[in-house]
């Protein structure tokens, strides 16, 4: 009968205990060699003597175990703890490692995390310090029954399982907890640098910790679709994906903002092709983009945010149906549209005539946006609403008669269309004015 795993002692307290069947696959496993297997319940207890005697004098050589392990991982032999006696007490009373030894492993892999140790090197101390001392302990039990040796070394993988277990358990939670800070830091910093009013030497002294060179240009990227983007989504790890292929994920900022993705990327880097692409492979599109213009430093980063926030918005009152909204090439849009009271008079002086026709205005402006929009083809603006050219003509001699203005006269033309255009402007924006109000 085998010997249970668990239980030196139980060995050592059975006396007349059947002798176990031969192991050679166990002594060339540990590395025991030993002469011919004890064939007695009394070779069986002066085995079991012995190791005892060997275990109650082993906690010298701990020490020397610790030292090579701690240099075959090149990690430090404090980071150790007590597993080593841990182990030994374990084999001893034939108990599992204690719950002391556990917590103060526990501990021990969160102080790794914390100090910068890598996982795989802490856990490699571990491995080397339990075949170092089962090398000190498989040495000394020549001559030793095959059942005690099972059970030493069953106790002893299944305490190094147990306390590495609860080492990266360690290690991991610290990991988590790091993680929570940095996210909770970043979260804050982005949200001081898009709301301005922060020092902008505070802003750039924290912006380092994000590997952001925030005093050199850059170009904010803004998106927005239906529904509302949070940090660590889907769309927020795409995209984090992408910028760490192409930039190593060195200074760029990648975040979400009220509900929107936010990109800043050095004006060096052309991006917003990538960028575009990955966004309609997420398959949570349409999307709305806006990128600012570049600019340099913390203010210049948030003015480059605000524009391309703007971006969006003047894109969406101009019906443009580009795939990128860029700041810079809507001047003509925001000239039009920095002074909206300036605009709805010239609106109202223009175009407001048009409201005495029969039917009212909407005809008439119909038939304006059609003609211009095919650069002043009568044929191919009767095409596009479905009349005849006929009356097309009609409807533009009209548009003289109650305006004093002809499309075919160049002065005029530019007239029409400018208060066409500011026109469709305010109406996509009522809180500044419309020609329904």
């Amino acid at each position: 009968m085998v010997a249970t795993p668990s239980d030196v002692t139980g060995l050592l307290q059975r006396p007349s205990a059947a002798r176990p069947p031969e192991c050679s696959g166990l002594r060339e496993t540990v590395g025991v060699v030993r002469r011919d297997p004890p064939s007695s319940p009394t070779d069986i207890m002066q085995s079991a003597t012995a190791v005892r005697g060997f275990l109650a004098g082993l906690e010298s050589e701990l020490d020397e175990v610790g030292v090579g392990a701690a240099s075959d991982s090149q990690v430090g032999v404090e980071h150790l703890g007590d597993y080593l006696p841990g182990i030994v007490t374990a084999c001893r009373s034939g108990r599992r490692v204690p719950n002391s030894v556990r917590d103060s492993t526990r501990v021990m892999g969160e102080s790794a995390a914390e100090g910068g140790v890598r996982l795989g090197a802490l856990v490699d101390l571990y491995l080397s310090a339990t075949w170092r001392l089962w090398a000190a302990i498989a040495g000394r039990l020549d001559g030793v029954d095959p059942a005690v040796v099972a059970s030493l070394a069953t106790m002893v993988m299944r305490a190094a399982d147990d306390t590495v277990a609860v080492l990266t358990d360690g290690y991991a939670s610290a990991q988590r907890r790091s993680m929570r800070r940095e996210e909770a830091l970043r979260h804050e910093f982005v949200h001081d640098l898009l709301s301005g009013g922060s020092d902008p030497d505070v802003l750039t002294e924290r912006a380092a910790r994000f590997g952001l060179n925030l005093p050199g240009e850059h170009v904010v990227f803004v998106a927005r679709t239906r529904r509302l983007l949070e940090d660590a989504g889907p769309v927020h790890g795409r995209v984090e994906a992408l910028v760490l292929a192409a930039l190593g994920g060195r200074d760029v900022l990648v975040a979400t903002r009220d509900g929107m993705l936010v990109c800043a990327f050095p004006s060096s880097v052309d991006l917003v092709g990538a960028l575009v692409q990955t966004l309609d492979s997420s398959g949570d599109g349409p999307w709305q983009i806006g990128v600012g213009g570049t600019h340099r430093g913390p203010g210049g980063l948030l003015r480059s945010y605000h524009e391309a926030l703007r971006a969006i918005e003047l894109a969406r009152r101009a019906s443009r149906t580009d795939a990128v909204a860029y700041f810079d090439d809507l001047l003509p849009v925001r000239v039009l549209t920095s002074d909206p009271g300036v605009a709805g008079t010239l609106v109202l002086t223009v175009l407001g005539p048009l409201e005495q026709a029969r039917g009212g205005a909407e005809p008439l402006v119909e038939t304006l946006t059609a003609f211009f929009e095919h650069g002043g083809n009568v044929e191919a603006a009767a095409r596009r609403l479905n009349l005849s050219s006929r009356a097309v003509r009609y409807r533009l001699d009209r548009i003289t008669a109650l305006t004093g203005r002809s499309v075919f006269e160049h002065e005029d033309r530019f007239v029409l269309e400018l208060a066409l255009r500011c026109r469709a402007l305010l109406r996509a924006s009522p809180a500044e004015g419309s020609l329904d109000g």
